[in-house]
């Protein structure tokens, strides 16, 4: 089959099919006459294991060790349980994050009924930057605007936090 064709049976562009040829986690397919890829149950099979791990929140990097696991003939389950045990924990700890800041947001969303509007040219009370946690915290009650602009990219939102920082990107198949 066609590149187009295992792209359509997967719903993958086909980009995503040569990069993953390019880093090594599908080998070079056979080539026909006219030199276009022919690609095999066997690659349609690696793509769907490929797409399925992703799913559980392996990177590119680990569904590459599994493959290896693999192809040496070993078998890498500990190794998926292991990277399985780390996503789990990630997931809670985000959802504790996340947690955290829907309580923050609410007890700051139910104050805002009781805070003066902002005077002329000053922030909104509900979103202070530049400013220390127990300065924000009198400032969210007074209404009081403190501290001077900084690049929106370091704004706080509360008395006590900050935005959550991100996970590191996560593996996946990107523009070239």
């Amino acid at each position: 089959m066609r590149i187009g064709e295992l792209a359509g049976e997967l719903g993958l562009n086909p980009r995503t099919i040569r990069y993953y040829e390019t880093i090594g986690l599908l080998p070079a397919p056979e080539r026909t006459g006219g030199n276009y890829r022919a690609y095999n149950s066997g690659d349609l099979e690696r793509l769907r294991f490929i797409r399925a791990a992703q799913r559980l929140g392996l990177t590119l990097d680990e569904i590459r060790e599994v493959l290896a696991f693999a192809e040496r003939g070993e078998p890498p389950c500990g190794f998926v349980r292991e990277r399985l045990r780390r996503e789990v924990a990630a997931i809670d700890a985000r959802i504790a994050e996340l947690q955290a800041l829907r309580s923050e947001l609410a007890d700051l969303e139910a104050r805002a009924g009781r805070l003066p509007p902002p005077a002329e040219g000053e922030y909104c009370p509900l979103v202070h930057v530049n400013q220390d946690p127990g300065r924000a915290r009198a400032a969210a009650t007074s209404g009081i605007r403190t501290g001077k602009p900084r690049p929106a990219a370091s704004l706080q939102m509360t008395a006590t936090s900050e935005p959550a920082a991100g996970r590191p990107g996560r593996g996946g198949a990107g523009r070239r």
